[in-house]
């Protein structure tokens, strides 16, 4: 634990001679690759933590073991293990040593003092890596900012609990790794990125899907205070029957019966089981409120003010019910699901999402599931942002990709906008790239018109700016304004237009802040 707690404007950035010699980090020297573009130099795969393995398997992060010599850094670390992929089925990816990052960086020295972007990439705390090419920082640090991105500790390996996890540890708690991995690599950026030209007293984390989320509770975990200075969140907070893994006790009752499912006695049984063996095993991954990390749930920390006070940047799709509102549904199951959820409120939430007929109730079910799932923990992300004092900017990607929908929502869904993750592409500005698109599994592989192309341009130097400057507004870009009350609750739209507009759905959000499903929170 020692280790843990010690521990855009659309103009591209001039194209002059880069830091492409060797830089020298705590743990040694390493050089960088060149990238496509001139001036934008890449280091991948640097260690930032130890492997961690063996005894070290759930257990905080320990120091990177130093080196000696200059490490070429060319080739991106392992990816953490996880289960196997829509397209190979039958093979456990990644490996236990994984915990690396990725820079990328456009600074000619080590005294250009950069505004830092760390990103945290999603896959419902199962899948996902750093790594990916649509996450390829290239883009945006050809636009001024050094952009780096990390694996963290995935499934049962990141976050498991148990009552003898948390016996052995000096803080009393367990599960979490994946969330204490990200902040060892914030303390990593707040020790090293000096040596790449960025400024570590100007860094915005930021992260989609269960990286927003983790984004969200590092906000809300006092062992991350300092650490950056503001945040992005992109669907997904752990607000609204998100957090997956509730209270510690919890936690610890669901690794008890894990290791129940696969035989095993005592926690040295289960560290000496191979990780491909835990990775294809039944497990709820996520965090859990375990008395050190998250000392109460995230929304209750935000409730009292007791984040990290740094501005956000947040937002969500118009159309994320279309994963996580799977399987068909007739007009008499949503109805009855209705009454069953909402009670006497029921009538109400009828006539937000009717039901009139089948075709109408699974509508109904996908755009409910939107703002329940995304919208509202946007709109209560934004509020104790207001309420602390911060600004907030909200906004609601609606652009709908030309091309087929992406490989991991139901093709029989009704298509009622933007999918859960389509706005990836646009915020790295990586649309254009093909090869990024050909491996994503969030979108489409239909090569972008040249509204998409824009539109990326625009998108990620909102991003940027924002990074910059706190602001996502700069010079030949819409206005955006900040969140100022639900009452009003404007947003800024990206999509066929962009610009401010009421959130299309505010009266479902308002309901379902006002009448939380039963056990959604």
């Amino acid at each position: 634990m020692r280790f843990l707690t010690v521990l855009l404007i659309a103009s591209a950035f001039p194209l002059a001679a880069a830091i492409d010699g060797t830089v020298r980090i705590d743990s040694g020297a390493v050089s960088g690759v060149a990238t496509s573009t001139p001036g934008i130099v890449a280091f991948k795969g640097i260690p930032y933590a130890a492997p961690p393995v063996g005894n070290l398997r759930w257990r905080a992060p320990r120091p990177a073991a130093k080196w000696e010599g200059v490490r070429k850094m060319a080739e991106f670390g392992s990816r953490c293990v996880q289960p196997p992929s829509r397209t190979k089925p039958n093979e456990i990816q990644g490996t236990e040593d994984c915990l690396y990052l990725n820079v990328w960086t456009p600074a000619k020295t080590s005294a250009d003092k950069l505004a830092v972007m760390v990103w945290v990439h999603g896959g419902g705390f199962r899948t996902g890596t750093g790594a990916m090419l649509l996450h390829d920082g290239e883009e945006l640090a050809k636009k001024g900012v050094v952009l780096v991105t990390l694996n963290y500790r995935l499934g049962v390996l990141g976050f498991l609990a148990h009552p003898e996890l948390t016996k052995e540890s000096d803080r009393k708690a367990s599960g979490n790794y994946g969330l204490m991995d990200s902040i060892a690599a914030l303390q990593w950026v707040q020790r090293n990125i000096a040596q790449f030209g960025g400024d570590p007293a100007k860094v915005t984390l930021f992260g989609q899907s269960a990286g927003s989320m983790a984004v969200n509770c590092i906000e809300a975990s006092p062992l991350a205070k300092g650490l950056f200075r503001a945040v992005i969140g992109e669907s997904g907070a752990s607000f609204n029957g998100m957090l997956n893994n509730g209270s510690l006790p919890d936690a610890e009752a669901r690794g008890v019966k894990f290791a129940e499912s696969l035989g095993a006695k005592s926690l040295a049984d289960l560290r000496a089981r191979p990780a491909s063996a835990l990775a294809v095993a039944a497990f709820t991954a996520g965090p859990n409120t375990d008395g050190y990390v998250l000392p109460e749930t995230p929304l209750a920390i935000f409730q009292k003010g007791n984040q990290s006070h740094v501005p956000a940047l947040v937002g969500s799709n118009s159309d994320e019910g279309r994963l996580f509102a799977r399987g068909r549904t007739t007009a008499r199951e949503f109805t009855e699901q209705a009454h069953q959820r909402y009670g006497d409120a029921s009538a109400e939430y009828l006539k937000l999402y009717p039901a009139g007929s089948d075709t109408q109730a699974m509508e109904s079910r996908q755009r409910s599931s939107t703002e329940e799932s995304m919208g509202l923990n946007v709109r209560l992300w934004a509020e104790a942002e207001t309420k602390a004092g911060l600004k907030a900017f909200v906004y609601y990607f609606s652009r709908v990709t030309p091309g087929g929908p992406p490989a991991n929502v139901a093709a029989d869904a009704p298509r009622l906008g933007a999918p859960h993750g389509e706005e990836l592409a646009y915020v790295f500005n990586n649309i254009g790239k093909s090869e990024a698109l050909r491996n994503s599994d969030t979108f489409p592989t239909a090569q972008p018109a040249a509204y998409d192309l824009k539109l990326a341009d625009m998108v990620s130097s909102y991003w940027v700016n924002f990074a910059k400057n706190l602001d996502p507004n700069g010079a030949g870009l819409p206005r955006w304004a900040a969140f100022e009350s639900a009452k009003s609750d404007q947003v800024m739209e990206l999509g066929d237009k962009v610009g401010m507009r009421t959130h299309p759905d505010n009266a479902g959000i308002v309901f379902l802040d006002r009448h939380p499903a039963r056990g959604a929170r």
